[in-house]
């Protein structure tokens, strides 16, 4: 393929809204039957409530936080303020998918002999990228979003920590608290190299969903997005229900003193001076997030995984030798971050098999005429 026709390529590519499993020929010919049934309002609102499963999982997770804040309202200072806080959110979702649908029309379609109509592709406007991209990008601010607003929920189930039971765990398995018997090896260098492992958990669904948004690889993209989210709001509602604080709080006076370092040390603690969630430690979300990547990186670009692979394995390490998680917390966070791809990658396979048979159905009588 030449440079010009990849470039057109790409160009057509990012020219269609995406749909799991559906190739462009077949996607057009979709967005010009929305075009035949009257105008670009009638595309969009064809395509408007098709919300990718990602979406289905945050609404979902929204919906039954929701619930819960509602029954067990007494146990929480401003239950209503909370609510309203998780409408809005979901209301923010919905608006920005519509948003994106309805302006997202790049198709032009014009009639021919015999009844049918040919569609043709054009290139995006600067607004259409623009929602394109926050369309794809706002996860990353959602993660964040349920994590810290995680903090005000941790006692709504259960009022007390379950620290105590997660500490006779790592005993019980070896035979040590791990954090304290690891203060030993302690030293300058070592707490840095620490730290910038653990740093590196905030851009490894950055580096994974760049290179597939830059590739637009859409289907990829929305697939690494489905298993973070299943991953991190299975750990969420876990939390919910099981509080536990982490040896930071729970182990506080065992310490000899502070983990001393050099810029990552000190970024990491300004971090978690400024955005630590006091709770919300079992299971780990930062390994729960990391394997759930880690998994994406494997299926769908084979060669990260094994750059990332001895980054996240560190990274686990990083959280104990830090004093932010007990062991348990790791294997909990592994086993969530594996079933957030595991149930991710399924309810990609279910969409795709919706919409191919919607588009057997709908799309006949067209053709596409490429540019």
């Amino acid at each position: 393929m030449s440079h010009a026709s990849g470039s057109q390529h790409r160009a057509n590519e990012f020219a269609t809204a995406w749909q799991p499993g559906i190739e462009l020929e077949e996607r057009t010919r979709l967005a010009a039957l929305g075009a035949q049934r009257g105008s670009a309002k009638s595309l969009s609102a064809d395509l408007a409530p098709r919300f990718e499963p990602f979406e289905w999982v945050a609404l979902g997770y929204l919906a039954i936080s929701s619930v819960l804040i509602v029954i067990f309202a007494g146990n929480l200072a401003h239950p209503l303020r909370l609510l309203s806080v998780q409408v809005l959110v979901a209301l923010l979702i919905v608006a920005l998918c519509r948003a994106e649908a309805n302006v997202w029309s790049p198709i032009a379609t014009s009639p021919i002999a015999g009844g049918e109509r040919t569609a043709r592709i054009v290139r995006p406007t600067l607004a259409q990228r623009f929602w394109h991209f926050w369309r794809h990008w706002y996860p990353h601010l959602f993660f964040l979003f349920c994590f810290e607003e995680l903090g005000a929920l941790v006692h709504l189930v259960s009022p007390r920590w379950q620290d105590a039971k997660l500490i006779a765990f790592d005993h019980w398995l070896t035979g040590v608290h791990p954090a304290i018997w690891l203060e030993q090896f302690a030293t300058p260098g070592r707490n840095e190299f620490m730290q910038f492992a653990y740093m590196t958990y905030f851009v490894y669904l950055l580096v994974l969903g760049g290179i597939l948004y830059y590739r637009e690889d859409w289907r990829g993209y929305w697939s690494v997005m489905t298993y973070s989210a299943v991953g991190y709001a299975i750990g969420y509602v876990i939390a919910i229900f099981f509080p536990v604080e982490s040896p930071w709080f729970a182990m506080a006076s065992s310490w000899r003193g502070e983990l001393h370092g050099g810029p990552f040390t000190a970024a990491v603690n300004f971090i978690e001076h400024y955005g630590r969630v006091r709770g919300a430690a079992f299971p780990s979300q930062h390994v729960a997030g990391s394997f759930a990547v880690l998994w994406g990186a494997w299926r769908h670009r084979r060669w990260l995984f094994w750059v990332m692979l001895p980054l996240v394995l560190c990274m686990c390490a990083s959280t104990v030798w830090g004093r932010y998680h007990y062991v348990a917390d790791i294997f909990g966070g592994i086993v969530t971050g594996t079933l957030g791809y595991v149930i991710g990658k399924w309810l990609m396979k279910r969409q795709e098999a919706v919409y191919g048979r919607q588009l057997k159905v709908e799309t006949r009588g067209f053709s596409l005429v490429r540019p």
